[in-house]
């Protein structure tokens, strides 16, 4: 059975797309820049840290609005407009997490949605 989760307190999405779907007990995330999900702007147009402090935040809102937590996730995809901003993206995201990190990827992109610096979208599985 599928369901969608909300939350008004991460960004509204830009398209036709949920912000995450659950299945079972898995939860497939949508990818979240950094926009404020109040104002729906950046939090900086070129400061990756700040940008990827907003994704983290974004993310954590739908984790609470779908029962889990940073500990539940499984995957994390990254997306970066520059390689060169893996090492302050790196210790940024690192910093949510207390162990088991999660598989992960990070690549750069030519472009992301709206210009952003970058995404981060992740799977979930309840314990």
């Amino acid at each position: 059975m599928r369901e969608i989760v909300f939350s008004k307190n991460a960004p509204q999405p830009i398209g036709p797309y949920s912000q995450a779907v659950k299945v079972g007990n898995t939860v497939y995330y949508s990818g979240q820049i950094g926009l404020d999900p109040t104002t729906g702007l950046f939090t900086s147009d070129s400061d990756v840290v700040v940008q990827t402090k907003q994704v983290m935040s974004n993310i954590k809102a739908l984790l609470d609005a779908s029962g889990m937590t940073f500990e539940n996730i499984v995957k994390s995809s990254i997306f970066l407009k520059d390689m060169n901003d893996f090492p302050a993206v790196n210790t940024e995201y690192a910093s949510y997490f207390k162990s088991n990190y999660p598989a992960r990827e990070t690549v750069e992109v030519s472009r992301l949605p709206k210009d952003a610096l970058v995404e981060i979208s992740i799977i979930c599985v309840a314990d």
